[in-house]
């Protein structure tokens, strides 16, 4: 009766997580699985929730040192609705390279959310779009407008949807992969081919959840597939232009990673430790002035492609460097300009 009781409650309550833990997933304890994959979360709140019945494994309350399982499903389930369902309209600057009556392409800013989710309820992209255009349409996962995104401290191009079949005809062509998406990228280290193709299957990590990871036997994670022709060679970092056929979460970051050329300054995945270069005092000084002033992961989201939903016409978008990238790449092309004399 208790235990019927619990899942009637279960069910007046809203999910805020939901994980799947992979087929690799060795037996973890729950709450120290929840931590590998919730940001900012401290193992005290998970074991309170816990406590709460809050936390369900297969739709069933479990306690905090229940240990996960391959394929079991983990739930977070509380009594108000998550945050980013909650959506504010909030009067924020908008970099709006084009816009018409069925699409909006943005310029995002570095720095700058693209939805809400947990730990940044505001000041995200799509607090913008739904004060600057009133009833955009919705997709599955509740995100207004949203065909794709990229990363808060990736700088660039999104295109956002304005009508029901905007959204429909332009998720169309991402899953077909009849988009254009170019990004620059400055990695680690002299690539020695001027192009190549980086393939292999990306998912989350199973040694930090909040990485993803690539995967060659493809039994884990979704294929992905990067182009990449170098651009500039810079002594002991190289600049790339990266083209995109497929779009999975951190794929230039973890396909460049991979082949051991980790982004520039890149804090997730250990970029913004020096990875290449000489041992001398001013060398590390060098280095770290680039850090400063380009204080985040050096992507950029430079080109974008798409075929307009309405008049299907091919339109193409640029947005220019922006000043960071481009004050750090001054400095190497002046330390690689000195280091030949």
């Amino acid at each position: 009766m208790q235990q019927k009781n619990q899942e009637i409650e279960n069910e007046e309550l809203y999910e805020h997580y939901r994980f799947t833990a992979s087929i690799g997933q060795e037996p973890l304890r729950v709450d120290k699985f929840l931590m590998n994959f919730v940001e900012n979360a401290t193992r005290n709140k998970v074991q309170q929730a816990a406590k709460a019945g809050n936390v369900l494994v297969n739709d069933k309350p479990v306690k905090s040192n229940y240990k996960v399982k391959p394929n079991d499903v983990v739930r977070v389930v509380l009594a108000h609705p998550p945050h980013e369902n909650l959506l504010v309209a909030e009067d924020i600057p908008l970099d709006i390279v084009y816009e018409d009556a069925a699409v909006i392409v943005v310029n995002k800013p570095a720095g700058m959310v693209v939805h809400p989710g947990h730990g940044n309820y505001t000041g995200t992209l799509v607090n913008g779009l739904i004060h600057h255009i009133e009833n955009l349409p919705t997709n599955s996962n509740e995100r207004p407008g949203l065909v794709h995104r990229i990363d808060k401290d990736t700088s660039g191009l999104l295109v956002v949807a304005k009508t029901e079949y905007a959204m429909a005809h332009l998720s169309k062509q991402f899953f077909d992969k009849t988009t254009e998406r170019l990004y620059t990228a400055l990695v680690w280290g002299n690539i020695e081919d001027d192009q190549g193709t980086i393939v292999g299957n990306i998912g989350r990590s199973f040694k930090n959840r909040l990485q993803m990871d690539v995967f060659l036997d493809e039994e884990y994670g979704k294929p992905a597939v990067t182009h990449f022709k170098v651009l500039e060679r810079l002594t002991y970092v190289t600049l790339v232009q990266c083209q995109l056929e497929t779009g999975r979460t951190h794929q230039i970051r973890v396909h460049f990673k991979h082949i051991g050329h980790t982004l520039f300054n890149d804090e997730r995945y250990g970029g913004d430790a020096i990875l290449k270069g000489t041992t001398f005092t001013k060398y590390k000084q060098f280095v770290e002035n680039c850090f400063k002033v380009l204080p985040r992961q050096a992507l950029h989201a430079k080109t974008l492609g798409f075929e307009h939903p309405t008049t299907g016409e091919f339109m193409r978008f640029e947005a220019s460097i922006p000043s960071d990238i481009e004050t750090c790449l001054e400095k190497w092309r002046t330390y690689t300009i000195n280091s030949k004399d």
